[in-house]
Parts: structure tokens; sequence; C-alpha cells
């Protein structure tokens, strides 16, 4: 009889292994469609073709087939739990359909992207040049070094150039594209060394009187200025004198490939974290308790607790939303990182309904509590003490500066055979109403 049970266990055992692995082999087969053809760094192959690829429709279906066995097996794993029945083989097997529904939806994000990439002419070409014959001057500038004054839109003794209206217009564009932040904030160009804005903090003040009653002077608002001033990122690649003279290459893009990935990468940490010092002020440092919560003449985004150690709770979720005054919901969103999405994603309502959406067309983002989610790296995971989602109008809440041009400077002599490019352009960013932004903090 033993050994009857023991045989039956280790079938019911199989039988999940069995159920695992071949789900496994569907999630492996869906991540070789994928890396079938694998896409370049940046946004410079992107096909100006007027629409998603033909597969996407495949990938949302996938998606949301993915989302449907997610739940199943979810409130399976949460109904054994009650039952004082934790099975591990159940966890494992929710955890990977939860990492499957993760790869499927950055596949559904970044066919968002290249959409958009479509939509703003980023990748196309044949456009018509606006200042053709400075376009060709600075080419022959970044592959001889030839410099002609009359053209020269820099400072000459350094043989400096301004990128051309183009390629300045292309770095911006890809900037939009693979930056997070810069897709949900308010972007402002300035033509000075910074940018200043006045805030009314109201203040004024009346009173009842009669007929006859004499009328003091009553309070008038007062108002505060905050100062945006701009700190400088840089780029450096480089290439041999060679390859310059010899290789058919579109030197144009080939800079702004290197350009777009050094800007986006150190733009990203800046604009959560960063500190203003020679940098933008990151978001994050705005939230009560941050080094920047004092900056602001309205106080600092304020939080909302979880309520759970190291740990987000649905009711936390729906506090945060309705923390937001209902005039700032409209174009209200969440931002978080990947692993963030991964635990939101199992949280339901008092109905069991789960809370998180996937994406239901392409174009359109993966939702929590009906607002869209903006995936961001740079943001905290879930742990003891930090902020890993924040919600509210970016638009309104956040402001990057950009000081006007991106300056070339090329330089053959600090490492021979190579000659550097070294690109430059200065930007800048704060919160300007923390009012519209509120931070979800993980409770002790």
């Amino acid at each position: 009889m033993k050994r009857t049970l023991i045989s039956l266990a280790a079938v019911a055992a199989l039988s999940v292994l069995a159920t695992a692995a071949a789900h496994a082999s569907a999630v492996d087969a869906l991540a070789a469609k994928a890396s079938a053809n694998p896409v370049p760094r940046g946004l410079i192959a992107v096909r100006a073709d007027g629409g998603p690829p033909a597969d996407i429709k495949a990938t949302v279906e996938a998606l949301n087939k993915a989302f449907a066995t997610f739940r199943d097996e979810h409130t399976k794993q949460l109904e054994e739990i009650k039952k004082g029945n934790a099975d591990a083989l159940q966890a494992l097997k929710v955890e990977n359909i939860n990492a499957d529904i993760a790869r499927l939806q950055k596949e559904v994000d970044d066919t968002n992207i290249k959409m958009a990439a479509v939509q703003m002419g980023a990748g196309s070409s044949g456009k018509a040049v606006k200042d053709a014959e400075y376009t060709g001057a600075f080419n022959a500038h970044m592959k001889k070094g030839d410099v002609n004054a009359a053209l020269n839109k820099g400072v000459a003794t350094e043989g400096g150039y301004l990128a051309p209206v183009e390629w300045d217009r292309t770095i911006t564009d890809r900037l939009v594209l693979v930056s997070p932040m810069r897709q949900i904030a308010t972007v402002q160009k300035i033509s000075t060394a910074g940018f200043s804005k006045l805030f009314n903090n109201r203040g004024t003040t009346s009173g009842w009187v009669g007929e006859t009653d004499a009328r003091p002077q009553t309070n008038t608002p007062t108002f505060s200025p905050l100062n945006f001033v701009p700190g400088e990122i840089y780029a450096n690649p480089a290439a041999t004198q060679q390859m310059l003279d010899d290789a058919e290459v579109d030197l144009e893009a080939w800079l702004a490939g290197e350009v777009e990935t050094e800007f986006a990468y150190q733009e990203g940490v800046a604009f959560l974290t960063g500190n203003g010092t020679n940098k933008p002020r990151g978001i994050l440092t705005y939230v009560t308790g941050g080094a920047a919560a004092a900056v602001h003449p309205w106080g600092a985004i304020q939080v909302t607790n979880t309520g759970q150690a190291a740990a987000v709770t649905s009711d936390s979720i729906i506090d945060l939303t309705t923390a937001l005054p209902s005039e700032y919901t409209g174009a209200a969103r969440f931002i978080m990182n990947r692993n963030a999405q991964g635990v939101v994603r199992k949280l339901k309502d008092g109905q069991g309904n789960y809370l998180w959406q996937p994406s239901a067309q392409a174009g359109q983002p993966a939702t929590l509590m009906g607002y869209g989610i903006t995936e961001m790296p740079g943001m905290p995971d879930v742990a003891a003490n930090s902020v890993p989602v924040l919600f509210g109008d970016f638009k309104r809440g956040y402001l990057i500066v950009d000081r006007t041009g991106v300056r070339v400077l090329r330089d053959p002599y600090t490492n021979k055979p190579y000659v550097q490019f070294y690109t430059t352009k200065r930007v800048g960013g704060g919160v300007v109403n923390p009012d519209v932004i509120k931070a979800l903090k993980v409770s002790a």
C-alpha cells in the first residue's frame, strides 16, 4: 500500500513538472521568436513603414492568454495557501508565467516605441535637409577636419561645430523615445544660462465690513522663484581616421547612435536621483524625507505608506490613487520598474479582480487601476523604506530644460590613432508642482 501511495505521489509530481516544462518550452519558443531578428542598439534601424510589425497582434493575444493563465494559477496558489497546503511547484509555475507576461508586455511596449518613432520620423531617410550646405561642411569636418570659417557655427579657433539642425533634432527625438521621463514630462528649450519660474503662494485675505466701516489693507499674495540651471552632459565616441577615410558610413547616424546611448543612460539616472549639482534634480529627491524635499516653495511630494512591512498591498495602491486630487487624475499614470510590476501584478481588489491589466492592443500601455504604466528602469525595487511607485500627472509635475544646441568638438590628438568626437548638451530639470504627484513608500 505504501509503495502504491509513493508511486502515485511520484506520478503526480512528474505530471506537475511536465506541465511546468511544457510551459517553459512555450516561453523558450516565444523568446526564440523574439530574438530571431535582433534589433540593433538604438533606434537607427526603425523602418518608417507606416505601422507595427505584422506579428504584434499575435503577441498581444499571447500576452492576454498568458495573463488569463496567470489569474487561474495564482488563484489556485492562494486557495492552497489558505488551506495550509503551500506548494513550491505551484509557486514556481506562477512565477514563470509572471516572468513570461513581463517579457511579452516588454515586447508590446517596444513595439509601441517603434510606432512612436515612425510617427516622429526617427530612422527615416530622404527627408529634405534644412541646412544642406552646413550639413555637408559638418560631415567634411567630422571626416577630415576641414573647417570652413564662413560656415562654422562653433568657435573657429577650436574647430568647433554645433550639430546641424537635422542632427540636433534627431538626437532630441531619439532621447524622447529612449528616455521614459522625456516621454511623460514637460520639456522646455531655453537659449540662456538658466530658467526661472515664479510661483504664486497666494496669501490674499479679505473681510466683511459695514457700510461706513474702515477698510484696512489686507494681505497680498507672495511669490517665490525657482531656478532651473542646466548641467552639462557629454559623450566622447571615437573612430580611427582610416575608418573615417575609407568606410562608406553614415557618419551622422553612427555618431547620433553613440550619443543617444550615452545621453539616455546619464539622463535616466539624473531625472530620478540627480542631486542638482551640474545635473538635474531627480524627482525621487523631492519625496518627503528626500534631499530636495525643502527645495520647492510648495513643499515635498507627499507619500502614502503601504502599511505592510517590505510589501505592497492592494489597499495601498488604492490609497495612492485617491490621495491625488481628482483634478489631476485626467492625465495621471504610474511609473515603476519591471520588478515592481511583477509584484503589483498579483494584487486584487475586494471583488477578486486583478488591479493590473495587460495591453489590449498595440499602442496602449499596461494599466493599473485603469491608469497607464510607464516602465522606468531606474526606479527602486519593492523593499523596506523604498519608494518603488510614483503616481500623478508628470507633464504638470516635472520640467526638463534643454539648453538649445548640441556641440561637437573633433579631437584627433588626444588618443591617436582614434579621432574622438567630444559631444555636449546642457540639460536641467526638477519638480515644478509637487501637488500633482504622489509617492508610494514601503513600510519598514
